[in-house]
């Protein structure tokens, strides 16, 4: 009997808990990923962890036994890991490749499989298909103990999070910001929590306990599941800012000092400003195709080179590894900075910029008022539509065709369709439309001056997309 095709998204393969995502699999995949080692490395090794979602620590010594099975040597991470710290525990380790246990931000009923390079990053989108065409559909192996593989020194125990707060503290001053900064952080229960909570004793916590159902929300860094946070901002009053990241820990939210939800493009922005203007930092900026136009106003006006990639962290990766880049990152608040590992990081991202208040001395709406000096105002958001799949292609086509050439009285002055579809209008304003690879989806994305218009852009875009 023919196995369900395991396939790699743009982010791993995920899938939900019992249905699909099995021991089985897990075998299937591990195997898959152990061969194709092989064929790359005679002495091949890997480094295996898990997040914190139900099931996490089977899953990791599955595969880790797998691995061994292969006589691929494994460092296995005891205890939940973020994905940044088995990034960056592949490339200080030498190892060949990573596997962390995750599903980022998916809901509680999903865990998924992400491979690392040996660099320290995503694995490249060529290797990741070469892995997923050796996945059988029946693996015969023999499993050992874990102990047996341990003492024939197949496996060794490697804390990856003891070894990420030593990076920590040696490229932040944390004295510094412990004395001068006082903010907030939701881990959302993921893996980002020990982190926080050993280096900063005085940062208010939320949701810095582990419970696999992640209390009902996804773990994903949007505002709509961030309230609390934002709540506490506001009731206490003498918070600096707030620090969300997701489950896996490498996707970043943050709130200014009254609570408001400042966004990945404002990240990007500041992470440009301060790295370049302030640290006299230089590097081509990268950035996936749904971020902000403005970030390429700011490269024009500091001088850096700039580029756009197709949506998926993996693209921006494989630059990373091969250019000097300063800034990476996607709309979605997965960000990578220079003189650190080519990863997504949300601690790493959200201490830059606190650091970046701590030492300026000004606050991050402050900061963000600078940033609007240089390349003006502007808000931005989407709006994700759930829709049958012959709706969802029939936009797309109506996209491809060049059908739409107004939006309400929206005139389009010019298309991108470098991953999706993105209308311009001039004077700073944009539509991007861009259908899920995965699931009955189109996400609906604006850019404008104000908020207020961003939110008359996206009802405009949906009843043009629909209707038109």
């Amino acid at each position: 009997m023919n196995k369900a095709k395991i396939k790699f998204g743009t982010d791993g393969w995920r899938a939900i808990i019992a249905d699909d995502f099995t021991v089985e699999n897990v075998i299937r995949v591990a195997d898959a990923t152990a061969r194709w080692l092989l064929s790359k490395h005679k002495n091949s090794s890997v480094v295996v962890g898990h997040d914190c979602r139900f099931g996490g620590e089977l899953f990791a010594e599955t595969a880790a036994k797998v691995f061994c099975a292969h006589g691929v040597k494994v460092f296995l991470s005891k205890g939940f890991v973020s994905t940044p710290m088995i990034s960056m525990g592949t490339k200080n380790l030498g190892a060949n490749a990573g596997v962390i246990i995750t599903a980022s931000h998916n809901p509680a009923s999903y865990n998924g499989y992400k491979l690392k390079s040996e660099f320290g990053g995503p694995l490249n989108p060529d290797s990741v298909s070469e892995v997923e065409a050796m996945i059988e559909d029946e693996v015969e192996l023999k499993l050992l103990s874990l102990k047996e593989y341990e003492e024939n020194g197949l496996l060794k125990y490697a804390n990856q999070e003891v070894s990420y707060i030593e990076a920590v503290k040696k490229n932040f001053d944390i004295a510094m910001i412990n004395s001068k900064i006082s903010f907030a952080y939701d881990a959302m229960y993921g893996a980002g929590q020990n982190v926080i909570r050993e280096l900063f004793p005085k940062a208010e916590l939320l949701h810095c306990e582990n419970n696999p159902s992640f209390g009902g929300t996804p773990p994903e860094p949007l505002h709509k599941n961030l309230l609390e946070l934002s709540e506490l901002i506001k009731s206490k009053g003498n918070i600096s800012c707030g620090l969300a990241t997701d489950g896996d820990a490498d996707r970043i939210a943050m709130y200014d000092d009254k609570g408001n939800y400042v966004d990945a493009h404002h990240l990007l922005l500041l992470l440009i400003h301060y790295l370049h203007k302030y640290k006299n930092m230089n590097g081509k900026v990268v950035v996936a195709f749904s971020t902000s136009n403005k970030i390429k106003k700011m490269c024009g006006k500091y001088g850096l080179a700039y580029q756009v990639t197709k949506i998926g962290f993996k693209y921006i990766c494989e630059i990373m590894v091969n250019e000097n880049v300063l800034v990476g990152g996607e709309e979605s608040g997965g960000i990578a900075v220079a003189g650190h590992i080519p990863e997504r990081d949300g601690i790493w991202d959200g201490l830059t910029l606190i650091e970046f208040m701590a030492k300026t001395g000004k606050t991050l709406s402050q900061l963000i008022q600078e940033v609007y000096e240089v390349v003006g105002a502007f808000a931005y958001d989407r709006n994700d539509l759930h829709l049958e799949e012959s709706k969802k292609l029939d936009v797309v086509k109506k996209c491809e065709s060049g059908y739409f050439k107004k939006f309400g009285n929206y005139e389009v002055t010019n298309v991108e369709s470098i991953d999706g579809y993105k209308f311009y209008f001039g004077a700073d304003r944009t539509i991007m439309v861009r259908a899920s690879g995965t699931e009955p989806l189109l996400r609906v994305y604006a850019e404008a001056p104000t908020r207020d218009e961003v939110n008359s852009m996206l009802q405009i875009a949906v009843n043009t997309l629909l209707n038109g």
